[in-house]
């Protein structure tokens, strides 16, 4: 079998990854094509561009790239055409995937598409579903309250969970390790999170480095630490040098990263996929983001929901405090931590519970996904 797939950030790299690595176990005779991360690249895939060209967030950030970005969406979809693949596979990003769809639909209808990551249609612009139905044959939800919208719309949808629950967990020796390397010793620690993109990182420093300032004042034992992205190492340096003392940890490898995760008593997040990752460590959590004016003005008036993690959207209820948009203010965020920092095991039965609603336990999302992604084709065709 042949699949194309196009991921534009590191949510979806993760996702592309695990599906890949499920592809071949299931057809070993697939092969790759497309856009993808480094994770991608582990199972195979030549990424036809850099994947970070499409890592851009907000409405208002995305119009100075616009024309790029739509030179890379034709070139995908020329690409993909004349791959003749027998899926293409577009991995979240919908803006720019659904519309790589679209034009790969209107010029061969013979190739079989899937979205993997069902757009959030329950939480704002309800009526994407029905544009999707029009390129998309089937969509993989990562939240299980997501095919009956999709169904409704016309399209095939499989709740395939999300690779997070199937990912490597820090052990208490892995933890110790990470505090003896950097000599943490039994300090409580702060994880700090302002995002993977650059623009995130340029947008929360301020905010997030004022909210430490006011915790440390309160909590002057407490260690922050950072993970910084590939990419982002000059950035980090430059945007968070007037915050407290801090560990940045450049470039962590995946096990470095993970025991950073455990070993945190809480964290400070932007909102995202990351929220999950803290989900999984066990680790309690504030989330606060910040946009453009404009940005925040036309995302505030569409929403159909009044939260944006997916801890509180699976528990039906805000457990996790958000400060977002105008409310993404440095003493108020300070104030919850220091209140988290005092109850952190109020939070941890939710996410448990949060985890084992994403499928933890059973079957490996990634190779859920590829199954599902299979049973659209003869089995001839894997043989």
């Amino acid at each position: 079998m042949k699949a194309f797939l196009v991921a534009g950030e590191a949510s979806g790299d993760r996702l592309g990854g695990a599906l890949m690595e499920g592809l071949t176990q299931l057809a070993p005779n697939t092969t790759f094509q497309g856009v993808g991360g480094p994770l991608m690249a582990e199972h195979g895939l030549s990424s036809l561009f850099p994947m970070h060209e499409l890592s851009v967030m907000g409405i208002v950030e995305v119009l100075p790239k616009y024309r790029h970005l739509r030179r890379r969406m034709i070139q995908t979809a020329d690409a993909c055409l004349a791959a003749k693949p027998d899926v293409l596979i577009t991995i979240d990003s919908p803006d720019f995937g659904l519309r790589v769809a679209a034009r790969v639909r209107a010029a061969d209808p013979s190739i079989r598409t899937v979205h993997y990551v069902a757009p959030s249609v329950w939480a704002w612009r309800p009526g994407r579903a029905a544009k999707m139905a029009r390129h998309v044959d089937q969509v993989l939800a990562l939240l299980p309250f997501e095919p009956p919208y999709m169904e409704a719309a016309g399209m095939r949808c499989d709740f395939v969970g999300h690779p997070v629950v199937s990912e490597p967990r820090a052990t208490d020796t892995d933890i110790a390790a990470f505090r003896a390397q950097h000599d943490l010793g039994d300090a409580p620690i702060l994880l700090v999170l302002p995002g993977s993109r650059a623009s995130e990182l340029k947008r929360l420093a301020a905010p997030f480095g004022a909210a430490l300032h006011d915790l440390s004042a309160r909590r002057p034992d407490l260690t922050f630490v950072l993970p910084v992205a590939t990419g982002l190492e000059q950035s980090a340096r430059e945007l968070t040098a007037h915050w407290p003392s801090t560990l940045r940890l450049e470039n962590p490898t995946k096990t470095q990263k993970i025991a950073a995760f455990a070993a945190a008593d809480a964290a400070l997040a932007a909102s995202g996929t990351v929220s999950l990752e803290l989900a999984a460590a066990d680790t309690p959590m504030v989330i606060a983001y910040d946009m453009s004016w404009l940005s925040w003005q036309i995302m505030s008036r569409a929403a159909l929901i009044d939260t944006v993690t997916l801890v509180n959207l699976i528990e039906g209820r805000n457990i996790v405090p958000e400060f977002l948009g105008p409310a993404c203010q440095p003493g108020p965020i300070a104030a919850a931590l220091d209140d988290l920092l005092s109850d952190p095991d109020a939070q941890r039965p939710a996410l448990r519970r949060t985890m084992t609603a994403l499928g933890e336990g059973g079957t490996p999302p990634g190779l859920r996904a590829a199954q599902a992604v299979l049973d659209g084709f003869p089995a001839s065709l894997f043989s």
